[in-house]
C-alpha cells in the first residue's frame, strides 16, 4: 500500500519483531516513529490511509524507554564540578560516551563547588551528539556539615536573612537548573523550598540530618525527592526514622508522590536496604548513577569537585578515608543489579529508570514512556537487559557492535 504524505513528508520508520515496554507492560507489538515521536499507528492506517516507509527487523529485542539519569557528577576523567577551559567538550564527551550504556537524557550534577561552572552548562535536546542536557542538578552547598559526605566543608553554606536571596547569591541564576539538593532542617529552608517550587525548580532533600517531621514539612512546603537515600542522612530509627519515613509517611500531601535516588551498585546500598525500600515504596524509585569523573575509567586517583578520590574496583572513597563518594557504575549496571537485587520484574527495573524519573521532573508526557506522541527516545536491549542499540528521535546514536552482541 504506497504511503499517503499529507500529513508529513517525513518517513515513517516501523521497528518489527519485538517486545515493547508500555502501560508497565512488555507488549509483543510494533514501534511506529515518524519525525522523532511514537506514532499511533491506528491514526496511520485508518486517518492517513499511510503504511511505513522503512521496516526495522528487532530480532526479539526489548524496546524501553530511554534511561534519564538525574544525579551524575561526570564521568570518563571529566569532573562536572571542575571549572575547566574545555568544560565544554567534557560535557559532550559525557553525553556521547553514556550513549551506549542507555541514557537519552541526564542532569549534570554539581557537587559544593565554586559558581563558576553553572553559568556553562545549557539545556539541549539529544542526539547523534549525545544525550540531552535536561538542566543541572545542583548538589549544596546547603547542606549539613555532619552529613557532608564529599563536599568540603569550607564552602558549605547556610540561609540568613535573605534566604532565597541568598540561594540566588551563590548560584547567581536559576535559568538552567532543574534540581536543587538542600538539608530541609537549616532555618528558612521552608521559604526557599516554597520559591524554588514555584519556579518549577525540583527540591530534593539530602546530605542532611533532619528527623522525621522536618522532612514532612518540607515536602508540604514543595520538596518531591530525597537524593540518594540511605547516604548521607540519619539512618533508619524505629522511634524517629528521619527523612526514610517519607516513604511510608501519612503527612504527604493528597495527589503528592515523594521520589528518592537508589546508587544500586551493590556499594552504597545494600541489597537488604533496596529490598525494604523497594517493597515500601515502589513507584518513588527512581535510579541514578552518582557517577564520578572516575566511571569508565581504570582504578586510581581522580576527582569529584574539590576534593581527590580513590577507586578501589566498585567503591570510591576520598583519598585516604573510607568516606564513600559517588560511584563508577553506570545506569544500566545500576539497573541489572536492581532487577537481580529486588527480584522485580523487568518492567520494573527499566521503569525506575526512565519513567519514575520523568515523572519526578514532570515531563513524562514527552519522555520516559512509549506512549503515543512522546519523544522517540528509546533503547533496544536483550533478555538480560544490556543495551544493543540507543535510539534519540527515533535516530540511531549507537549500537552495540556485531562482536559484542
Amino acid at each position: 500500500m504506497p504511503s499517503n504524505k499529507s500529513v508529513s513528508d517525513a518517513p515513517i520508520v516501523q521497528f518489527t519483531n519485538c517486545r515493547i515496554l508500555r502501560s508497565h507492560q512488555l507488549q509483543r507489538e510494533d514501534l511506529w516513529v515518524r519525525e522523532g515521536k511514537i506514532l499511533n499507528p491506528e491514526k496511520l492506517f485508518f486517518d492517513e490511509k499511510g503504511s511505513a516507509d522503512i521496516q526495522l527487523d528487532c530480532k526479539d529485542s526489548i524496546i524501553a524507554p530511554g534511561f534519564i539519569d538525574v544525579q551524575i557528577n561526570g564521568g570518563f576523567g571529566v569532573d562536572f564540578s571542575l571549572a575547566t577551559d574545555d568544560f565544554k567538550s567534557g560535557i559532550d564527551l559525557v553525553s556521547q560516551k553514556i550513549l551506549s550504556h542507555g541514557v537519552t537524557s541526564f542532569c549534570p550534577t554539581l557537587v559544593t563547588s565554586p559558581p563558576s561552572v553553572l553559568p556553562q552548562i545549557s539545556i539541549r535536546n539529544g542526539g547523534a551528539h549525545g544525550a540531552g542536557i535536561l538542566g543541572a542538578h545542583l548538589e549544596g552547598p546547603f547542606i549539613s556539615k555532619e552529613k557532608k559526605g564529599a563536599h568540603p566543608e569550607h564552602c558549605l553554606r547556610t540561609f540568613e536573612a535573605g534566604a532565597f536571596q541568598d540561594l540566588l547569591a551563590t548560584y547567581g541564576s536559576l535559568d538552567c537548573v532543574r534540581i536543587v539538593t538542600l538539608a530541609p532542617e537549616m532555618k528558612r529552608s521552608s521559604e526557599v523550598i516554597r520559591e524554588l517550587t514555584k519556579q518549577g525548580i525540583c527540591v530534593s532533600l539530602g546530605h542532611s540530618v533532619a528527623n522525621l517531621s522536618q522532612a514532612e514539612e518540607a515536602v508540604q512546603h514543595g520538596a518531591t525527592f530525597i537524593t540518594h537515600l540511605f547516604n548521607a542522612m540519619l539512618p533508619f530509627h524505629h522511634r524517629d526514622p528521619g527523612i526514610v519515613g517519607l516513604l511510608t509517611s501519612d503527612k504527604i500531601p493528597a495527589g503528592r508522590r515523594v521520589f528518592y535516588g537508589m546508587i544500586s551498585d551493590g556499594i552504597h546500598t545494600n541489597p537488604a536496604a533496596l529490598r525494604i525500600a523497594h517493597r515500601a515504596h515502589p513507584k518513588g524509585l527512581v535510579l541514578v548513577t552518582d557517577a564520578i569523573a572516575g566511571m569508565g575509567l581504570a582504578p586510581g586517583r581522580h576527582t569529584l569537585g574539590q576534593q581527590v578520590v580513590e577507586i578501589d574496583g566498585l567503591n570510591t572513597y576520598i583519598a585516604g578515608t573510607k568516606t564513600l563518594s559517588g560511584s563508577v557504575a553506570t545506569m544500566d549496571t545500576c539497573v541489572r543489579h536492581f532487577q537481580e537485587a529486588t527480584g522485580c520484574s523487568v518492567e520494573t527495573a527499566l521503569e525506575a529508570a526512565s519513567l519514575h524519573p520523568a515523572q519526578l521532573l514532570g515531563i513524562e508526557h514527552n519522555k520516559g514512556t512509549l506512549n503515543y506522541d512522546s519523544d522517540a527516545d528509546f533503547l533496544m536491549l536483550n533478555d538480560g537487559l544490556y543495551v544493543q542499540a540507543t535510539y534519540i528521535a527515533g535516530e540511531e546514536v549507537w549500537r552495540q557492535d556485531a562482536l559484542g552482541m
